[in-house]
């Protein structure tokens, strides 16, 4: 006959109260972690896919009121809740008053010119608020895979501590030193250790993955901020500015 297999959950039942304990609390950590890696994998690939849509349907069209039509049919894209808000404050921006004409003052051209600014800056501003809300959205939940990945081996080795701790204090109680009296206490504070690099590996495999991801978000967030912002000053304003 071989050896005999590891029963882990004979060994988890055999495990003292305080094992046991840091046992479930390992459990909650790793129940909790991929709650977590689950949703933002879902997040930040529909959040990919429709960005990725919006983005080619916005450089291909040739009026921002149809890229707006089409950002609202796209709820998961940062991208497009950006360009939503970054329009709404373009639609005030070309509501201000138009120039008179030729014959209106310098003083009041110079007006006109200092509220179409002003208003490209209030557009300027709303973007900027809309990406930092997106990244702060994005990176939610994201720190406690790091706080799994950093405690967890931690809080596992506490566990094989105490149950070591205690497993010496049965066999100077008995005192009998054999490895057979060792070994199986041991073996069942292990399992704690075991358990706390289970829970952390792949949550830091997650975590790193999710920061390049947001990273690579981030860049194209003000990447497309920066962008919408040329095309306002390139056919609105300046357009404006020529009629003044």
């Amino acid at each position: 006959m071989g050896p005999q297999e590891v029963n882990i959950f004979q060994m988890i039942g055999n495990a003292g109260l305080m094992v046991r304990l840091v046992l479930f609390l390992l459990l909650f950590f790793s129940i909790a972690s991929w709650a977590i890696i689950f949703i933002k994998y879902r997040y930040l690939r529909k959040a990919f896919k429709e960005s990725s849509s919006f983005m080619e349907f916005f450089w291909k069209s040739r009026d921002l009121s149809d890229a707006f039509t089409k950002a609202k049919q796209l709820h998961a894209s940062p991208i497009a809740r950006i360009f939503r808000i970054g329009y709404v404050e373009l639609k005030k921006l070309s509501q201000l008053p138009a120039p008179a004409g030729p014959g209106q003052s310098s003083e009041a051209r110079g007006a006109t010119v200092r509220r179409m600014i002003s208003g490209t800056d209030n557009v300027q501003r709303a973007l900027r608020r809309a990406t930092n809300t997106e990244i702060t959205q994005m990176t939610q939940m994201v720190p406690f895979l790091a706080t799994t990945g950093n405690t967890t081996p931690f809080i596992g080795l506490f566990g094989t501590v105490w149950g070591i701790m205690n497993s010496f204090h049965s066999i100077g109680l008995r005192g009998s030193a054999n490895l057979a009296a060792v070994a199986p206490g041991i073996s069942e504070a292990l399992i704690a250790t075991a358990a706390g690099l289970a829970v952390a590996i792949p949550a830091v495999i997650a975590f790193n993955y999710f920061i390049q991801k947001i990273r690579t978000f981030e860049t194209e967030l003000h990447s497309f901020s920066a962008d919408f912002l040329n095309i306002i000053e390139r056919d609105i304003v300046n357009e404006n500015r020529s009629e003044t």
